[in-house]
């Protein structure tokens, strides 16, 4: 059963475009230039319940303003959406106690107090019952490794462990919908994996929904099975991990490792050589030429071991989004050609128009 599902949702905005220099501005106070920015076209998308699913996209592809209608944050422009069957931007204390928002570069937390105080007003706010609240915080806490940091400033933290407090002020109320956007932003390798641990064991526990924006491809790795990429507001690609790199890419890494003694010279004759590590060389070749290259080296070359491993998900996603952007640059090119042609079309049939009414009005009518 979807617990989420969107329908033709649309979110434009009027932005301001100000001129530069003292004059434009005194004439901006009298007549505004304005122009649409489409930040989501038409989403149509359905989630189960108990699903972990990557939201992904470039910059500005209307990841953050997804998760802000999902969460009542902003109004749509057109379109529908229930969560949990409520209707998010009505804001329904009821739909309010079911999910929680994260996002990575906005704090929730009293920046001066301690975190445990930040907690107390949730507690407080989401009406959660004292032993109730003394469970969840000693479980979040323990499997957060931050029990420690509870009595110290949140402005005297690092940003990972700020992280961990922040999910755990969102997590307080034991929602049955997560929303995150960009949790992992900013921390180290460290810090990055251990949110990805906690985030794994938390939804294989308590079987939530989670909806991820993130630009780390080892999040969406190590989290995710669907993917969900959108980009200039609309989805492109709805499906698993695997599908996208089989869609997408045609092309595979193969590393063999040579047998000591054995020269890496000459090897570019089999493919173009991605990387060389002696007595390691990477070569990428279309998945179509794997298998009759491999026979080759194997039959021409001493060789101790061999990986076919396929292209990183960050260069897939790449190929992907550039492929997006020049169907949406053509895609606009022909909107403004069109336009330019009613245009021209209108200006024509304006004129004949005018000189079919004074070559009437020059004329006797007996």
């Amino acid at each position: 059963m979807a617990i989420i599902e969107i329908k033709g949702l649309s979110k434009v905005y009027r932005v301001y475009e100000k001129q530069e220099g003292l004059l434009a501005s005194l004439k901006g106070l009298f007549r505004r230039q304005y122009r649409e920015v489409h930040a989501v076209r038409e989403i149509d998308l359905e989630v189960e319940a108990g699903e972990f699913v990557a939201f992904l996209g470039p910059n500005g592809a209307g990841k953050t303003t997804t998760l802000k209608l999902l969460s009542g944050v902003i109004h749509p422009t057109a379109g529908t959406a229930t969560v949990m069957g409520h209707v998010p931007w009505k804001r329904d204390n009821r739909y309010r106690r079911k999910f929680a928002l994260v996002m990575g570069q906005k704090n929730q937390l009293w920046w001066d107090l301690p975190a445990q105080e930040s907690f107390r007003l949730h507690q407080q706010i989401y009406r959660i019952d004292e032993q109730q609240y003394d469970r969840t915080i000693d479980e979040l806490t323990s499997l957060l490794d931050v029990r420690k940091l509870l009595k110290q400033p949140v402005r005297e933290l690092s940003l990972g462990e700020r992280m961990k407090m922040e999910l755990t002020a969102a997590l307080l109320h034991n929602p049955e919908v997560l929303f995150l956007d960009e949790p992992t932003i900013g921390l180290d390798v460290v810090a990055q994996h251990n949110i990805q641990q906690f985030l794994k064991h938390y939804q294989q526990e308590r079987k939530i929904t989670i909806l991820l924006t993130s630009h780390y491809m080892k999040d969406v790795e190590a989290l995710c099975r669907r993917l969900v990429i959108v980009a200039n507001g609309r989805i492109h690609y709805d499906g698993s991990l695997g599908g996208i790199i089989e869609q997408a890419s045609t092309e595979r890494l193969v590393t063999v490792q040579l047998a000591d003694g054995e020269s890496i010279e000459g090897m570019e004759q089999y493919g173009q050589v991605e990387q060389i590590n002696p007595p390691q060389v990477t070569l990428r070749l279309t998945r179509d030429d794997v298998p009759g290259t491999l026979s080759r080296i194997l039959d021409q070359r001493r060789i101790v071991d061999v990986v076919v491993a396929e292209p990183p998900l960050e260069e897939v996603l790449k190929n992907v989004f550039t492929a997006v952007a020049k169907a949406d640059e053509a895609e606009a090119e022909a909107e403004a050609e069109a336009e330019a042609d009613r245009s021209d079309q209108s200006t024509s049939t304006s004129r004949t128009a005018a000189r079919s009414s004074r070559d009437s009005g020059g004329r006797q009518i007996p």
